[in-house]
């Protein structure tokens, strides 16, 4: 019970830390949305054997970070979270990937492990690009933004839907195991069946709140759109953001600032 508690108020957090006052917390999200696309973008069109090209793109989620006076320590948390997934993907390159790309000493560097390295560190940047995106704008400005971007209204209207039916599922969620754990006594009701028997449970407490929200968004006049704010026109703040982001991502992605700057102070360059 406690940790899907603690589980749904770590996840409100990420909204909560959207209301902040901030100079990029007033930005359009639409600028915001944009410039993250790009930076994302641009970091995972590298060749899997690139690493140090990669270096340089932290700048941006620090930049963010930073400005945005959000925690760092939470939002390496999050990243954290998706690191194992990412393991799980490269861990077995350095088995089917041997080529020798690469030797320090009696250090043998192989093309697996290099990828191994790239595809980490290619999920670090976007994964925390993205949650500093959301913790900077909130989800449902995102979903609004996408939206006036192009994407189907249906689409980002079920993308807005999920995000709310997770804090939904994660109250039930609390509300079934504490009303378990107090039926349980001992080690009683605690193996594998009682457990299948809650998440059948928890499927259908979560969808009949649901049909009952739907129900109440109907009485209150829903038709399918979320009633929005004044449209407003970017202006030259968001202009200038996106244009120096986008110049700066590009540039990144074209030349490799790791590798110049290690020859300028070898003293290879002039």
């Amino acid at each position: 019970m406690a940790s899907i508690s603690a589980a749904l108020l770590d996840l409100k957090r990420l909204d909560q830390l959207a209301s902040g006052t901030t100079f990029l917390h007033r930005l359009d999200a639409r600028a915001k949305v944009l410039a993250t696309l790009v930076f994302i973008v641009c970091v995972v069109s590298f060749d899997r054997y690139q690493i140090s090209p990669l270096i340089p793109f932290l700048i941006f989620p620090a930049f963010l970070i930073a400005v945005g006076e959000l925690p760092t320590r939470y939002l390496l948390g999050k990243v954290a979270l998706v690191a194992p997934f990412a393991i799980a993907v490269g861990i077995c390159n350095p088995y089917f990937d041997r080529q020798l790309l690469l030797q320090l000493g009696a250090l043998r560097v192989t093309g697996g492990w290099l990828s191994f390295a790239s595809i980490v560190l290619r999920t670090g940047l976007t994964v925390g690009a993205v949650f500093t995106l959301t913790a900077l704008t909130g989800f449902p400005a995102i979903c609004r933004a996408l939206q006036r971007l192009g994407m189907p209204r249906p689409f980002a209207l079920q993308l807005m839907f999920l995000y709310r039916y997770l804090f939904v599922l994660a109250e039930e969620g609390g509300r079934a195991a504490k009303a378990r754990e107090l039926r349980c006594f001992g080690r009683k009701g605690s193996g594998l069946k009682s457990y299948a028997s809650l998440l059948g449970h928890l499927l259908l407490r979560t969808w009949q709140r649901a049909e009952r929200m739907h129900m109440s968004m109907l009485a209150r006049g829903f038709s399918g759109t979320f009633p929005e704010q004044v449209k407003a026109r970017l202006r030259f703040a968001d202009v200038a953001f996106l244009s120096i982001w986008v110049f700066l991502c590009i540039a990144l992605r074209l030349s490799n600032v790791t590798h110049s700057v290690g020859a300028l102070f070898t003293g290879l360059l002039p």
